[in-house]
């Protein structure tokens, strides 16, 4: 099948499934010209920007919010540099809550992302509209960043394979390395272990700027596909880390899968919470968002308002614009002290398995929308860090961390579970993914909205 076949494919699947989940807020309008190589592991496969993060250069990056819309991209992102030259072809943007910020995808500017599997639920957050174009066919695969969850959320909810890799396995460079304290990195969501192992060899290596050069792997990731795994030291999570029980669904595939690993002759122990869940939101506090959010609409021309900002989101540019400077210390040493005690507390173990979210998709509104005018910026912070309670710390650590679709709800809603590897370590997980995706495929798993031919 040809590129321009690819593509019209793409098409019609984003003109009959994009109009009941609001995943793609553009699909460009020379998609059958975008360039990319002809070759490359991915042989020009249609692909997909989140919107916001990795760049362009002349397209729109909106962010998700008033504040920006109508921006353009002056640069291309090493991300989508080397995304052309494995062959994928970008052919429009996806769907981010403002500012990335939340864990469900909703916004003013854009509206509500629709979960394929149940329209009443959300997608997750903040990449919801790339979780929701793959889960429902328009691409198999779509960029994805994440700060806190961000990959892994939506690719629990949405019943897909989505990994966050070590600090310093992607570059966000020329303009993003390293950023928010290098809780960010940028990568893909998809279907397959087989396309993660094959993206993570397309996007990974060192450029100039980057802050340090991660341990390099020994053979590529989709070679790491015909190695041995090896007896493993697990440590399995069968307790709330944060002020979110788990649900009885959700505890029953961790223990499912603690069995299974077990069966494959891994040595699984229990584990106990690795930090308290002050130390994690105490991280967020003193967060710098206010002062890059001044620039930015100064370099605009624009004004920072009601009318260019979601509540949540204004409120907590109004909080960071009270901090003193010097709190940007204190951030420093939260995260400093979250290192540490946790990589005290599970460095004996090869893998972890956590629950990826403590709970199925929630419904759309209430509490996780940034649009909601009730919530305080401390009880926005309360609630966030709960829900992510599994997910954000490694962001903190650096730890490789996937979220597999290893089972579904009675109500057929997906659940997602996360396997940690050490950090700098993708190939031990990308073999424990491909013995897991063995052993409990979820190939034959469709959401109720996909396309027709599919």
């Amino acid at each position: 099948m040809t590129t321009v076949e690819l593509t019209r494919l793409a098409r019609q699947a984003y003109d009959e499934v994009n109009p009941s989940i609001n995943a793609v807020i553009e699909f460009y309008e020379d998609a059958e010209t975008v360039a990319g190589a002809d070759g490359g592991l991915f042989h020009g496969v249609p692909f997909l920007r989140k919107d916001i993060g990795a760049t362009e250069a002349g397209r729109l990056q909106e962010n998700g919010s008033r504040l920006f819309k109508g921006c353009r991209s002056d640069i291309d992102s090493y991300f989508f540099r080397r995304a052309r030259a494995g062959g994928l072809r970008t052919l429009g943007r996806t769907t981010t809550p403002e500012l990335g910020s939340t864990v469900v995808t909703e916004s003013i500017v854009n509206g509500v992302t629709g979960n394929p599997w149940d329209l009443e639920r959300s997608a997750g957050g903040s990449s919801g509209g790339a979780a929701a174009a793959v889960a429902a066919g328009i691409t198999p695969i779509a960029h994805g960043s994440d700060g806190g969850g961000s990959i892994r959320i939506p690719a629990s909810w949405c019943g897909l394979v989505g990994l966050n890799p070590s600090r310093g396995r992607i570059s966000d460079g020329p303009s993003n390395q390293d950023t928010s304290f290098g809780r960010s990195r940028s990568f893909v969501l998809c279907r397959t272990v087989r396309d993660m192992a094959a993206a993570l060899d397309v996007f990974s290596g060192p450029h100039p700027g980057d802050p340090f050069i991660i341990v390099q792997p020994n053979r590529s990731y989709v070679e790491e596909l015909s190695q041995p795994t090896g007896r493993l030291l697990v440590g399995v999570a069968r307790t709330s880390w944060g002020a979110v029980d788990l649900e009885p669904e959700v505890l029953h595939v961790v223990e499912a899968t603690a069995t299974l690993l077990q069966d494959m002759g891994h040595t699984v122990t229990d584990i106990e919470p690795p930090y308290e869940p002050v130390e994690y939101s105490r991280t967020y506090v003193a967060s710098p968002t206010a002062r890059w959010l001044d620039e930015a609409a100064q370099v605009m021309g624009r004004t920072i308002s009601a009318d260019t900002l979601e509540p949540v989101t204004l409120k907590r540019y109004e909080y960071g614009r009270c901090l003193p400077l010097a709190r940007a210390w204190d951030l420093e040493e939260a995260l400093r002290k979250l290192r540490f005690r946790v990589g005290e507390a599970i460095q004996r173990f090869d893998i972890l398995l956590t629950p990826t979210l403590p709970k199925v998709a929630v419904r759309h509104g209430g509490i996780y929308s940034a649009m909601n005018p009730t919530i305080s910026p401390d009880e926005y912070v309360a609630v966030d860090t709960a829900i992510c309670q599994y997910t954000g710390v490694f962001n903190v650590t650096g730890q490789p961390s996937v979220s597999l679709p290893l089972a579904q709800s009675a109500s057929g809603l997906p659940i997602g579970i996360q396997i940690v590897g050490r950090f700098g370590d993708e190939a031990t997980l990308v073999r424990v993914a491909r013995d897991l995706e063995y052993a409990r495929p979820w190939h034959h798993r469709r959401p109720k909205i996909r396309p027709a031919h599919s």
